[in-house]
């Protein structure tokens, strides 16, 4: 299954989201479950970005359409990394 590495900044209004109801991470999460989109692994974070997370979808479609829907709220924008385990890497490269 693909994986993906994203990073997110919060806009002014996730910010205040999120100031008003915490809880509200744990709510977009299961709506990106439902989707179809799997976080492996969330982290919030100091520096340039606010959140890092690992997800899994079956495909780029379903992912980009789950991004695509958190992206219309205007609470956060996102980099997307597609990201390849090292393994599958060095076969790739015929190693």
């Amino acid at each position: 299954m693909p994986t993906y590495v994203v990073l997110v900044n919060l806009t002014d209004h996730g910010r205040k989201t999120l100031r008003d109801n915490p809880g509200r991470i744990r709510e977009v999460n299961a709506e990106l479950k439902a989707m179809g989109v799997t976080i492996k692994d969330q982290y919030a974070v100091f520096g340039p970005y606010d959140f890092v997370n690992i997800m899994e979808a079956p495909d780029d479609a379903v992912f980009t359409r789950a991004l695509v829907q958190l992206a219309a709220r205007g609470t956060a924008s996102t980099v997307t990394l597609p990201a390849t385990p090292t393994e599958e890497f060095i076969a790739r490269l015929g190693g």
